[in-house]
């Protein structure tokens, strides 16, 4: 059949109508479906191109002995499997798209396949738990679409709206992955990583301003979690030219557990791919919790109540010189070159602010320039190499953000003329 190739994943032997259902109105986009069967036990219902059995021997091992497995080692062996297929047919040129049915269980398999395809490459997930908090972890740093099913998977004239509406969107992204693909490739500028946050919106706007003024691209990274890990995941994939991490505040998060942490990996990526990258302790002054869940153990801390949703906790020395020391050493790590730009006047906005008790209670001045300074004496005592610069000023004064950019740009011609040199 002619055609855009588009994969339709499912567990077959219990999603074989929708899967029809998909095929069908795929064809009437123009499209040419074949269904992989994500099933992790051997039936025998008919209709995959690529069934459970080839996926299992693409991983190295039979569809038999995936059903002696448990659920959780058989999906990793149905994905491994499923991944060098893909990888096969993304080099041939003959998948331009994939969409995914499937309730809990098949949306955790269909995303974990999903989110190992390239970056744009159209991905579509159907789920019945697409409403959840799970989401974020299903789709992760990928960008997959989710279409919820309002019901669950069983077709009916709502969720086959649904389906409907979703194969129209694969097919009409699959059209434009091809013709993509077929252009020629034309230069662009370089790609810049900027992490921001509102406590650190000044010097990132500016930070912007001038980065394009110098024929850089932009692209932001929110600091709440998930904007971390796809700027260490888009780092990773050789996405990004260079990094200016104004706002890495999610490791203070990480240190004390709070609900805007990006995890283990923040920090790591630029200098693992040695790229250039300036270093700012932008907003690491405070950790976020949700109002009325602040662990027992900082009750009687220092807070700022920023919304009605967020609880700002004012971080202490012991957090400060736990920052410093493990900035140092991911920071020692680097294979690239970089600069830790630092504010003393102060890491955010909120320095202008009071702090109350976790009742509300007037509890003192945000700005602690003392305490502060605890992050920058353990990181000038941890780092092994690069270089520290402190800048009498706020992180929101002009001339900070000013700074920032001059050190970056010094480094990406640095690290250009290496590159031009051949060494």
């Amino acid at each position: 059949m002619s055609g855009i190739p588009v994969a339709v994943l499912v567990t077959l032997n219990t999603k074989a109508v929708e899967a029809e259902f998909v095929c069908r109105k795929l064809e009437s986009h123009g499209c040419a479906p074949f269904i992989v069967d994500l099933s992790l036990r051997p039936h025998d219902v008919a209709g995959a191109e690529i069934s459970g059995g080839d996926l299992a021997a693409a991983a190295g091992s039979t569809w038999d002995e995936m059903a002696a497995m448990d659920r959780a080692g058989a999906s990793e062996t149905m994905i491994a499997g499923a991944s060098n297929l893909f990888r096969d047919r993304l080099d041939a040129g003959t998948l331009a798209g994939a969409i995914s049915i499937g309730g809990a269980n098949g949306t955790a398999m269909g995303c974990a396949l999903m989110r190992e395809l390239p970056l744009y490459f159209p991905k579509i997930m159907v789920s019945a738990v697409a409403a959840t908090a799970a989401v974020q972890w299903f789709i992760g740093e990928s960008d997959i679409v989710m279409f919820p099913t309002i019901g669950d998977t069983a077709l009916n004239r709502v969720t086959g709206r649904v389906m409907e509406n979703a194969s129209a969107a694969v097919a009409a992204m699959a059209r434009v992955w091809v013709e993509n693909r077929n252009r020629p490739r034309i230069d662009q500028p370089p790609l810049v990583a900027v992490s921001s946050f509102g406590g650190t919106a000044q010097c990132v706007d500016r930070v912007t301003e001038l980065l394009v003024g110098h024929g850089f691209e932009v692209i932001h990274f929110h600091a709440s979690g998930p904007g971390g890990r796809a700027l260490e995941a888009l780092t990773a994939k050789g996405e990004i030219a260079g990094v200016v991490d104004v706002t890495t505040h999610e490791l203070t998060d990480l240190v004390v557990d709070g609900v805007y942490s990006a995890g283990d990996g923040r920090l790591r990526a630029a200098g693992a791919a040695g790229i250039p990258q300036v270093v700012v302790p932008g907003a690491i002054d405070h950790s976020n919790f949700w109002v009325g869940q602040i662990p027992p153990q900082f009750q009687s801390r220092e807070f700022f109540k920023f919304n009605a949703n967020n609880m700002l906790m004012r971080t202490d020395a012991e957090e400060f010189a736990k920052l410093g020391q493990l900035m140092a050493e991911r920071l020692n790590a680097a294979r690239g070159p970089f600069v830790v730009m630092i504010p003393t006047r102060g890491f955010s906005e909120h320095t202008k602010r009071k702090t109350h008790d976790i009742d509300g209670r007037d509890a003192g001045l945000w700005s602690k320039p003392e305490v502060d300074r605890v992050f920058t004496e353990t990181l000038r005592r941890g780092l092994k190499k690069g270089r520290v610069e402190e800048l009498d000023l706020h992180i929101s004064d002009p001339e900070f953000a000013d700074a920032c950019v001059a050190a970056f740009v010094e480094m990406m011609a640095e690290t250009q003329q290496v590159r031009s040199d051949g060494r």
